[in-house]
């Protein structure tokens, strides 16, 4: 295999499919976003295929409108603890927001999954965009979008901070002597901060990999300045290789400014693919899913990005409505590509709407045809890997069948896992305590 820059792999666990109708797909395990087997088996395939993890999204608000697997769905550190005893080599990466969470609790739950896991845990940080969360958790008000990244900048401060509070060698256990800790090697937080005051120290050892690796899935300017602070990895989407390079090109130029080099953050572009026998069969197998949305489930797919706007209001096939700033407060760099989407291409609501809800894959068509798109946009550097969604609920298996070894074929990803750990699979260094060097 060769020495060289190596492309990186994860998966999304999104049940039937993160849409509105994937479900009703003939291939669709309709229950899967609470169906531990089928969990278990998409863990297994993609450890087969040596996939660097496995990355469960999460969201704190619903409502009848929502997309059906949001409607009924494990938790993320349950599902990934469950899935620890069970897979060997695939790092298990979960979302939990910095808004509606306390530091200590999630430091503490990351760690163990750490130690469940032997080194494998992954913690997707994110803000919470929808402003329905609030209501779920006795808030008078959602925090608007600079303040929650002011908050998580200062939360990821407090949570490394805890995961600092033992030395790797703190615990001696000498049933001899006695002495169960050196008190030398523990240390004591006392954060004391704008929006947090934790004492610690944590009540969980070193973990290890050192600390879980951090992820941020936010592509706005807040966004992108967090990763660079605080990310081992970052979680973006972008319509086009030279919206994607230029996306590459800011996050890792902002490196510098925190004293970090290039290679110690990932880029992972969020695909959706569909692999075929041929282009025509990719071609019909997107149609296949397509047709499953209803008009009705598409403008309420649509109005999630917008805080669950009603669009039914408006005339179908119009132009795409003047919404004002609507959806700046939630997924921000969605819905500015959305919006800048509509008026460029001169788009109806209906087209909007549809394409929304049934997107075309990212690469599509046959395995080597995918295997193609995915090494342009590696060497032309618009990311460092890929987080992989099935086009139809089916497309994973086929994906690492058929795509993976040509990938392996071609040099550019690994045939066997280099280590045990997460940290090692995505090639980063093991964090310094620093209070094991004073």
């Amino acid at each position: 295999m060769s020495t060289e820059r190596q492309l990186r792999l994860g998966t999304i666990l999104q049940g039937a499919s993160g849409n509105m109708s994937a479900w009703r797909h003939p291939a669709a395990v309709a229950d899967a976003s609470i169906n531990f087997d089928f969990v278990l088996e998409t863990a297994r395939i993609a450890e087969q295929g040596k996939f660097d993890f496995l990355f469960v999204a999460d969201g704190l608000y619903i409502n009848e409108k929502s997309i059906p697997h949001f409607l009924n769905r494990f938790e993320p550190i349950t599902v990934l603890s469950a899935l620890a005893s069970v897979t060997h080599h695939l790092g298990l990466v979960g979302t939990l927001s910095t808004s509606y969470s306390e530091p200590f609790t999630v430091a503490r739950q990351f760690a163990s999954l750490d130690h469940l896991s032997k080194g494998r845990a992954g913690w997707n940080v994110v803000t919470s965009p929808l402003e329905g969360s609030a209501k779920n958790f006795s808030r008078a008000q959602h925090p608007d979008h600079a303040l929650r990244y002011r908050i998580a900048d200062e939360y990821l401060e407090v949570v490394k901070g805890l995961w600092n509070s033992w030395e790797e060698d703190a615990f001696i256990r000498d049933k001899a002597s006695g002495q169960f800790f050196d008190p030398a090697k523990l240390h004591t937080l006392n954060h004391h901060g704008d929006f947090f005051q934790v004492a610690g120290p944590l009540n969980i050892g070193r973990t290890p990999q050192g600390r879980p690796i951090i992820f941020q899935a936010g592509a706005s300017d807040d966004g992108k300045k967090l990763a660079a602070h605080h990310a081992d990895a970052i979680f973006t989407h972008q319509e086009t290789l030279e919206e994607a390079k230029a996306f590459y090109r800011d996050v890792k130029t902002q490196l510098e400014q925190y004293g970090r080099r290039h290679d110690e953050l990932h880029i992972f572009q969020g695909v959706s693919v569909i692999v075929g026998d041929s282009e025509e069969d990719a071609e019909q197998q997107y149609q296949t899913t397509a047709a499953l949305v209803s008009i009705d489930d598409a403008l309420n797919y649509l109005g999630r990005y917008f805080e669950h706007h009603d669009f039914s209001q408006y005339p179908l096939d119009e132009p795409f409505p003047d919404i004002g700033d609507l959806g700046q407060n939630s997924f921000r760099s969605t819905t500015d590509e959305i919006k800048r989407n509509a008026r460029e291409r001169h788009l109806t609501l209906r087209q909007v709407a549809l394409e929304s809800a049934s997107p075309r894959p990212r690469f599509s068509g046959t395995p080597q045809q995918v295997a193609d798109g995915l090494q342009q946009w590696f060497e032309n550097y618009a990311a460092d890997g890929f987080i992989i969604q099935g086009g139809t609920p089916d497309t994973f298996p086929r994906f690492v069948d058929n795509v993976v070894p040509l990938l392996q074929a071609r040099g550019l990803f690994r045939t066997q896992y280099p280590g045990t750990t997460l940290r090692e699979s995505l090639g980063l260094p093991l964090p310094v305590n620093p209070f094991s060097q004073q």
